[in-house]
């Protein structure tokens, strides 16, 4: 399966931005999908996570509240709104897909990932 993220873009702190991942090649119904960032100060970090079904969802502590993430199997489709943004969530944003469960906070876990997108939070 291919994914490709978009909807990165500039925003004020306290803003809000939809990021989309979307995916070619297969459908991924059956995938397990996830949301990571990146910095060049650090690694590449957990965001969020959704199982296959959309429920459950996990987020990471430092975006629960804020974030919200979503999928629409039958666009083929995953979602991660962000509001109430901060300049610490300035990163590459990526998404991942993988087949099995567990682990959705580990990157090495995913077989598939996307070209990030970039979300620029300015103070």
């Amino acid at each position: 399966v291919q994914l490709q993220a978009s909807g990165g873009g500039l925003v004020q702190a306290g803003g809000s931005l939809r990021v989309s991942c979307a995916a070619s090649g297969r459908t991924f119904s059956g995938y397990y999908l996830g949301w990571f960032r990146q910095t060049e100060e650090k690694e590449r970090e957990f965001v969020a996570a959704i199982s296959a079904s959309g429920e459950p969802k996990h987020y990471s502590d430092s975006v629960t509240g804020r974030f919200t993430i979503s999928r629409d199997n039958a666009e083929n489709t995953m979602y991660l709104q962000m509001n109430s943004l901060k300049p610490e969530d300035t990163a590459i944003y990526y998404c991942a897909a993988k087949k099995t469960q567990g682990y959705y906070n580990f990157p090495e876990r995913y077989d598939y990932w996307g070209h990030g997108t970039l979300v620029t939070v300015s103070s």
